[in-house]
Protein backbone atom coordinates (compact mmCIF):
# COMPACT_ATOMS: atom_id res chain seq x y z
CA UNK A 1 0.00 0.00 0.00
CA UNK A 2 1.44 3.16 -0.80
CA UNK A 3 2.52 5.68 1.54
CA UNK A 4 1.23 9.36 2.16
CA UNK A 5 4.04 11.70 1.01
CA UNK A 6 2.04 15.18 1.49
CA UNK A 7 3.92 17.89 3.54
CA UNK A 8 3.69 17.61 7.44
CA UNK A 9 1.92 20.45 9.26
CA UNK A 10 4.04 23.36 9.27
CA UNK A 11 6.69 22.49 7.01
CA UNK A 12 7.60 23.67 3.58
CA UNK A 13 9.20 22.29 1.37
CA UNK A 14 8.84 19.26 -1.76
CA UNK A 15 12.27 18.21 -2.67
CA UNK A 16 13.42 14.86 -2.59
CA UNK A 17 14.70 15.00 0.51
CA UNK A 18 11.75 15.82 2.62
CA UNK A 19 9.56 14.02 0.55
CA UNK A 20 11.63 11.02 1.90
CA UNK A 21 11.04 12.73 5.48
CA UNK A 22 7.45 12.82 4.61
CA UNK A 23 7.22 9.37 3.89
CA UNK A 24 8.85 7.70 6.35
CA UNK A 25 6.71 10.08 9.09
CA UNK A 26 3.74 8.76 7.98
CA UNK A 27 4.42 5.39 7.75
CA UNK A 28 6.48 5.18 10.95
CA UNK A 29 3.89 7.12 12.91
CA UNK A 30 1.50 4.44 12.68
CA UNK A 31 3.47 1.89 14.97
CA UNK A 32 4.51 2.21 18.33
CA UNK A 33 8.00 2.06 18.17
CA UNK A 34 10.91 4.54 19.24
CA UNK A 35 12.24 7.10 16.68
CA UNK A 36 15.56 9.04 16.76
CA UNK A 37 15.74 12.24 14.60
CA UNK A 38 18.84 13.50 13.35
CA UNK A 39 19.98 16.50 12.10
CA UNK A 40 21.59 19.86 12.35
CA UNK A 41 19.84 22.49 14.37
CA UNK A 42 16.88 24.63 13.04
CA UNK A 43 15.98 21.62 10.88
CA UNK A 44 12.56 20.86 11.96
CA UNK A 45 13.47 17.92 14.34
CA UNK A 46 10.41 19.20 16.83
CA UNK A 47 7.87 19.58 13.88
CA UNK A 48 8.49 16.25 13.16
CA UNK A 49 8.49 14.84 16.34
CA UNK A 50 5.00 16.79 16.54
CA UNK A 51 3.44 15.16 13.36
CA UNK A 52 4.43 11.38 14.10
CA UNK A 53 2.42 12.52 17.37
CA UNK A 54 -0.30 13.69 15.61
CA UNK A 55 -0.69 11.13 12.83
CA UNK A 56 -0.06 8.32 15.60
CA UNK A 57 -2.79 5.97 17.21
CA UNK A 58 -2.70 8.03 20.64
CA UNK A 59 -2.57 11.97 18.94
CA UNK A 60 -5.68 12.30 21.45
CA UNK A 61 -3.28 11.71 23.99
CA UNK A 62 -1.17 14.53 25.38
CA UNK A 63 2.88 15.60 23.45
CA UNK A 64 5.21 16.51 26.20
CA UNK A 65 7.96 18.19 24.99
CA UNK A 66 11.54 18.06 27.03
CA UNK A 67 14.30 20.07 26.49
CA UNK A 68 17.08 17.59 27.91
CA UNK A 69 20.04 20.28 27.15
CA UNK A 70 18.42 23.43 29.03
CA UNK A 71 18.90 21.23 32.50
CA UNK A 72 21.07 20.27 34.85
CA UNK A 73 21.55 16.60 36.29
CA UNK A 74 19.54 16.70 39.41
CA UNK A 75 16.54 19.14 37.58
CA UNK A 76 16.56 16.91 34.61
CA UNK A 77 15.72 13.76 36.71
CA UNK A 78 13.11 15.21 38.27
CA UNK A 79 11.48 17.07 35.07
CA UNK A 80 11.68 13.52 33.92
CA UNK A 81 10.65 11.37 36.92
CA UNK A 82 9.53 13.55 39.41
CA UNK A 83 9.91 13.72 42.76
CA UNK A 84 8.18 13.43 46.50
CA UNK A 85 7.97 15.89 49.25
CA UNK A 86 11.51 16.23 50.94
CA UNK A 87 13.40 14.33 48.39
CA UNK A 88 15.67 17.72 48.29
CA UNK A 89 16.41 20.61 49.37
CA UNK A 90 12.92 22.41 48.27
CA UNK A 91 10.88 20.23 47.07
CA UNK A 92 7.91 21.12 49.36
CA UNK A 93 5.29 18.84 47.87
CA UNK A 94 5.47 15.83 45.37
CA UNK A 95 5.68 16.49 41.96
CA UNK A 96 4.30 14.70 38.85
CA UNK A 97 7.44 14.11 36.13
CA UNK A 98 6.94 14.56 31.98
CA UNK A 99 7.35 10.77 31.77
CA UNK A 100 3.70 10.61 33.94
CA UNK A 101 2.07 13.40 32.22
CA UNK A 102 3.06 11.76 28.34
CA UNK A 103 1.33 8.04 29.71
CA UNK A 104 -0.79 7.48 26.84
CA UNK A 105 0.56 9.82 24.41
CA UNK A 106 3.89 10.82 23.48
CA UNK A 107 7.07 12.50 24.93
CA UNK A 108 9.94 14.65 23.05
CA UNK A 109 13.44 14.15 24.18
CA UNK A 110 15.21 16.62 22.00
CA UNK A 111 19.01 17.47 22.78
CA UNK A 112 19.27 13.61 23.83
CA UNK A 113 22.77 13.78 23.68
CA UNK A 114 22.89 16.41 26.56
CA UNK A 115 21.59 13.70 29.49
CA UNK A 116 24.49 12.72 31.69
CA UNK A 117 26.13 9.39 31.82
CA UNK A 118 24.63 8.36 34.73
CA UNK A 119 20.95 9.39 34.10
CA UNK A 120 21.03 7.64 31.21
CA UNK A 121 20.99 4.33 32.92
CA UNK A 122 17.67 5.43 34.82
CA UNK A 123 16.28 6.24 31.05
CA UNK A 124 17.32 2.94 29.58
CA UNK A 125 14.86 1.36 32.41
CA UNK A 126 12.44 3.48 31.33
CA UNK A 127 12.86 2.11 27.51
CA UNK A 128 13.18 -1.02 28.59
CA UNK A 129 10.94 -1.81 31.38
CA UNK A 130 8.41 1.02 30.82
CA UNK A 131 9.01 1.54 35.15
CA UNK A 132 10.40 4.06 37.00
CA UNK A 133 10.73 5.58 40.72
CA UNK A 134 10.22 8.94 41.38
CA UNK A 135 13.04 10.88 43.27
CA UNK A 136 13.28 9.66 46.91
CA UNK A 137 10.22 7.59 46.42
CA UNK A 138 10.73 3.60 46.12
CA UNK A 139 7.36 2.79 44.76
CA UNK A 140 7.93 1.99 41.44
CA UNK A 141 5.15 3.25 38.78
CA UNK A 142 4.32 1.96 35.49
CA UNK A 143 4.14 4.24 32.01
CA UNK A 144 2.95 3.52 28.81
CA UNK A 145 3.51 6.62 25.89
CA UNK A 146 5.53 6.64 22.87
CA UNK A 147 9.39 7.83 23.12
CA UNK A 148 10.80 10.48 20.17
CA UNK A 149 14.37 11.15 20.78
CA UNK A 150 16.20 14.09 19.04
CA UNK A 151 20.13 14.63 18.73
CA UNK A 152 22.11 17.45 16.64
CA UNK A 153 25.10 15.71 17.06
CA UNK A 154 26.81 12.26 15.92
CA UNK A 155 25.81 10.06 19.19
CA UNK A 156 28.19 7.52 17.60
CA UNK A 157 30.99 10.08 18.58
CA UNK A 158 29.30 10.51 21.78
CA UNK A 159 29.95 6.86 22.11
CA UNK A 160 33.13 6.69 21.06
CA UNK A 161 34.40 9.91 23.48
CA UNK A 162 32.70 7.82 26.24
CA UNK A 163 29.74 10.27 26.96
CA UNK A 164 26.80 8.02 25.30
CA UNK A 165 25.54 4.36 26.22
CA UNK A 166 25.82 2.52 23.32
CA UNK A 167 23.09 0.26 24.62
CA UNK A 168 20.92 3.41 25.16
CA UNK A 169 21.64 4.30 21.15
CA UNK A 170 20.61 0.86 20.00
CA UNK A 171 16.82 1.31 22.11
CA UNK A 172 16.52 4.73 20.52
CA UNK A 173 17.68 4.24 17.16
CA UNK A 174 14.63 1.77 16.32
CA UNK A 175 13.92 4.19 13.33
CA UNK A 176 16.13 6.73 12.55
CA UNK A 177 14.90 9.92 10.76
CA UNK A 178 17.13 12.38 8.98
CA UNK A 179 16.20 15.55 8.96
CA UNK A 180 18.22 17.15 5.88
CA UNK A 181 19.83 20.66 6.44
CA UNK A 182 19.01 23.58 4.38
CA UNK A 183 22.20 23.57 1.76
CA UNK A 184 21.02 20.49 1.09
CA UNK A 185 17.95 21.15 -0.19
CA UNK A 186 18.31 24.50 -1.81
CA UNK A 187 15.18 23.20 -4.26
CA UNK A 188 13.19 24.04 -1.24
CA UNK A 189 13.97 27.91 -0.75
CA UNK A 190 12.27 29.39 -2.79
CA UNK A 191 8.50 28.06 -0.76
CA UNK A 192 10.10 29.02 1.91
CA UNK A 193 11.10 32.35 1.29
CA UNK A 194 7.31 33.02 -0.41
CA UNK A 195 6.20 31.29 2.99
CA UNK A 196 8.21 33.43 5.47
CA UNK A 197 7.92 36.81 3.34
CA UNK A 198 3.67 36.14 3.43
CA UNK A 199 3.96 35.46 7.38
CA UNK A 200 5.87 38.35 7.93
CA UNK A 201 4.18 41.04 5.77
CA UNK A 202 0.79 39.83 7.36
CA UNK A 203 2.30 40.54 10.93
CA UNK A 204 3.71 43.65 10.33
CA UNK A 205 0.50 44.59 8.20
CA UNK A 206 1.66 44.96 4.70
CA UNK A 207 1.12 43.88 1.33
CA UNK A 208 3.38 40.29 0.62
CA UNK A 209 6.12 41.59 -1.25
CA UNK A 210 7.67 39.59 -4.89
CA UNK A 211 11.15 38.59 -4.75
CA UNK A 212 13.88 39.37 -7.25
CA UNK A 213 15.03 36.32 -8.87
CA UNK A 214 18.79 37.50 -7.81
CA UNK A 215 17.63 37.15 -3.95
CA UNK A 216 16.57 33.76 -4.48
CA UNK A 217 20.35 32.68 -6.47
CA UNK A 218 22.09 34.71 -3.96
CA UNK A 219 20.33 32.48 -1.01
CA UNK A 220 20.30 29.22 -3.16
CA UNK A 221 24.06 30.20 -2.66
CA UNK A 222 24.67 30.52 0.59
CA UNK A 223 25.55 27.42 3.12
CA UNK A 224 22.93 28.27 5.64
CA UNK A 225 24.47 27.16 9.19
CA UNK A 226 21.34 28.32 10.86
CA UNK A 227 19.45 26.69 8.54
CA UNK A 228 15.55 26.95 8.25
CA UNK A 229 15.71 29.50 11.41
CA UNK A 230 18.45 31.38 9.99
CA UNK A 231 16.64 31.63 6.54
CA UNK A 232 13.46 32.81 8.46
CA UNK A 233 15.34 35.50 10.82
CA UNK A 234 16.93 36.97 7.12
CA UNK A 235 13.59 37.58 5.60
CA UNK A 236 11.98 38.89 8.33
CA UNK A 237 14.96 41.06 8.31
CA UNK A 238 14.21 41.96 4.72
CA UNK A 239 10.43 42.58 5.15
CA UNK A 240 11.02 44.91 8.36
CA UNK A 241 13.95 46.67 6.21
CA UNK A 242 11.95 47.00 2.47
CA UNK A 243 10.70 50.90 1.76
CA UNK A 244 8.89 49.07 -1.90
CA UNK A 245 7.15 46.33 -3.05
CA UNK A 246 9.94 43.75 -4.22
CA UNK A 247 12.79 42.20 -1.85
CA UNK A 248 16.29 42.93 -3.28
CA UNK A 249 19.54 42.01 -2.62
CA UNK A 250 20.55 44.70 -0.82
CA UNK A 251 18.32 43.59 1.77
CA UNK A 252 20.01 41.08 2.75
CA UNK A 253 23.10 40.50 5.78
CA UNK A 254 26.64 41.39 3.99
CA UNK A 255 27.40 38.03 5.05
CA UNK A 256 25.04 36.43 3.01
CA UNK A 257 26.39 38.20 -0.14
CA UNK A 258 29.98 37.44 0.29
CA UNK A 259 30.81 41.25 1.93
CA UNK A 260 31.61 40.60 5.14
CA UNK A 261 33.20 38.01 7.56
CA UNK A 262 31.15 34.66 8.47
CA UNK A 263 31.75 32.93 11.70
CA UNK A 264 32.80 29.55 12.60
CA UNK A 265 32.28 27.90 15.91
CA UNK A 266 34.09 30.59 17.74
CA UNK A 267 36.50 31.87 16.21
CA UNK A 268 35.97 34.45 12.79
CA UNK A 269 36.57 33.09 9.62
CA UNK A 270 35.85 34.79 5.75
CA UNK A 271 34.70 33.76 2.60
CA UNK A 272 37.15 31.84 0.61
CA UNK A 273 37.15 34.71 -1.87
CA UNK A 274 37.94 36.93 0.78
CA UNK A 275 40.76 35.62 1.67
CA UNK A 276 42.14 35.28 -1.91
CA UNK A 277 41.69 38.34 -3.14
CA UNK A 278 43.44 39.51 0.41
CA UNK A 279 46.41 37.44 -0.75
CA UNK A 280 46.36 38.62 -4.26
CA UNK A 281 45.97 41.95 -3.14
CA UNK A 282 49.01 42.19 -0.10
CA UNK A 283 51.40 41.45 -3.53
CA UNK A 284 50.78 37.34 -4.21
CA UNK A 285 49.84 38.90 -7.51
CA UNK A 286 53.25 40.30 -8.22
CA UNK A 287 55.38 36.70 -7.84
CA UNK A 288 55.78 36.67 -11.87
CA UNK A 289 52.59 34.34 -12.63
CA UNK A 290 49.23 35.08 -14.14
CA UNK A 291 46.86 35.93 -11.59
CA UNK A 292 44.40 33.62 -13.26
CA UNK A 293 46.17 30.71 -12.57
CA UNK A 294 47.22 31.78 -9.02
CA UNK A 295 43.38 32.55 -8.23
CA UNK A 296 42.67 29.09 -8.20
CA UNK A 297 45.73 27.71 -6.48
CA UNK A 298 45.28 30.51 -3.55
CA UNK A 299 41.81 28.90 -3.33
CA UNK A 300 42.77 25.51 -2.86
CA UNK A 301 45.18 26.53 -0.23
CA UNK A 302 42.95 28.18 1.61
CA UNK A 303 40.58 25.56 2.09
CA UNK A 304 42.69 23.33 2.47
CA UNK A 305 44.11 25.31 5.33
CA UNK A 306 40.80 26.05 6.91
CA UNK A 307 39.40 22.24 6.80
CA UNK A 308 42.14 21.42 8.03
CA UNK A 309 42.27 24.14 11.52
CA UNK A 310 38.35 23.33 11.72
CA UNK A 311 39.08 19.78 11.55
CA UNK A 312 41.41 19.61 14.36
CA UNK A 313 39.65 22.20 16.51
CA UNK A 314 36.53 19.27 16.23
CA UNK A 315 39.15 16.50 17.42
CA UNK A 316 38.63 15.09 13.58
CA UNK A 317 34.74 14.76 14.06
CA UNK A 318 33.35 14.97 10.45
CA UNK A 319 29.90 15.93 11.48
CA UNK A 320 30.81 18.77 13.95
CA UNK A 321 33.63 20.20 11.54
CA UNK A 322 30.85 20.21 8.60
CA UNK A 323 28.67 21.86 10.86
CA UNK A 324 31.39 24.85 11.38
CA UNK A 325 31.89 25.01 7.89
CA UNK A 326 28.26 25.31 6.97
CA UNK A 327 28.43 22.16 4.54
CA UNK A 328 27.45 19.00 4.62
CA UNK A 329 29.17 15.75 5.44
CA UNK A 330 29.49 14.43 1.85
CA UNK A 331 30.81 17.41 0.79
CA UNK A 332 33.45 17.47 3.61
CA UNK A 333 34.61 13.99 3.05
CA UNK A 334 35.42 14.52 -0.78
CA UNK A 335 37.27 17.83 0.30
CA UNK A 336 39.18 15.42 2.70
CA UNK A 337 39.64 13.40 0.39
CA UNK A 338 41.22 15.82 -2.71
CA UNK A 339 43.38 17.76 0.09
CA UNK A 340 44.77 14.31 1.72
CA UNK A 341 43.97 15.57 5.10
CA UNK A 342 42.85 11.91 5.98
CA UNK A 343 45.59 11.92 9.13
CA UNK A 344 43.17 15.12 10.41
CA UNK A 345 40.13 13.61 10.40
CA UNK A 346 38.34 10.26 11.78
Amino acid sequence: MAVAVEPLNGMIGDGAAMREVYRLTNQVAQSTATVLLTGETGTGKELVARALHELSPVASGPFVRVNCGALSESLLESELFGHVKGAFTNAFENRTGRFEAAHGGTIFLDEINSVSYKLQVKLLRVLQEHEFERVGDTRTIQVDCRIVAATNCDLLDEIEDGRFREDLYYRLNVVPIYLPSLSERPEDIPALVEYFAATYARLNERETPSVHKDVLSMLKGYSWPGNVRELQNYVERAIVLSTGPELTVDLLPPHVRGMAPIRIGRKRATTLDQLCSELVTMGMAQAGEDAKDLHPRIVSQVESQLIQQVLKTCQGVQTKAASRLGINRNTLHKKISEYGLEADAR
